[in-house]
């Protein structure tokens, strides 16, 4: 078996695993635990903390995280809350650099190359996290397309910033921590957050479009 497919096999090795965690993992009960701990801030932390490093391989979104920090803290979790998100995306970003050298994959890597090296890694990872997309496939992405660690983790913590804040507001006004207390963010803050993605991809989208018309008119001179 070569190294690439034995890498292909070892990723859907990995994503069915976290498919069948997914399915048989309800944080309900977990949070009924980390509730209990509010009034011990040190555990909670802790508690915390290996929930961000857990959320991964259960699929569970990002705000769930986020919003526990908010009802264990209030709004000045906020900072523990973006280093939980930088913590929490590197294993499925890792994840996708791992896979890189798979050949079914490669495609999906070429193709986000050349975005990135249009737009910029720290640009495009930005604009991908204020879009409402799904944050492992973003990741995953990003990995696979050779984003480098440091422009990766800044364009994370930019693209993460309303939505953690969002997830941090929400907790912090819950009187008990509940799943249906945990609701996704407002149809408003991912429509801004869409604007936001949007304008940040604007300038590379207008200087390609301008380039293909300048090739084109060179095209139909000669």
């Amino acid at each position: 078996m070569s190294r690439a497919r034995r890498r292909l096999v070892g990723v859907a090795v990995v994503i069915t695993a976290v498919a069948l965690a997914a399915l048989t993992v309800s944080p309900a009960a977990l949070l009924d635990r980390i509730a209990d701990l509010r009034s011990q801030p040190f555990v909670f932390a802790l508690v915390v903390a290996g929930l961000y490093l857990a959320r991964p391989l259960v699929a569970w979104p990002m705000s769930l995280c986020s919003a526990v920090v908010g009802y264990g803290y209030g709004l000045p979790g906020v900072p523990l809350a973006l280093a939980g998100v930088l913590l929490t995306c590197l294993p499925p970003y890792a994840l996708g650099r791992y896979a890189g050298d798979a050949s079914a994959l490669g495609r999906i890597g070429h193709a986000g190359e050349r975005f990135f090296a249009r737009v910029g890694g720290s640009r495009g990872v930005a604009a991908a996290r204020l879009a409402p997309l799904p944050a492992d496939p973003v990741s995953v992405g990003a990995g696979l397309s050779g984003v480098g660690v440091r422009e990766y983790f800044l364009g994370t913590l930019v693209g993460e910033v309303p939505w953690t804040v969002a997830a941090v507001l929400a907790g912090s006004s819950l009187s008990t921590l509940t799943v249906a207390g945990l609701g996704s963010a407002g149809v408003e803050l991912a429509l801004a957050a869409g604007a936001l993605a949007v304008l940040a991809l604007a300038g590379p989208a207008y200087g390609y479009l301008r380039e293909r018309r300048v090739h084109q008119n060179v095209s139909e001179q000669s």
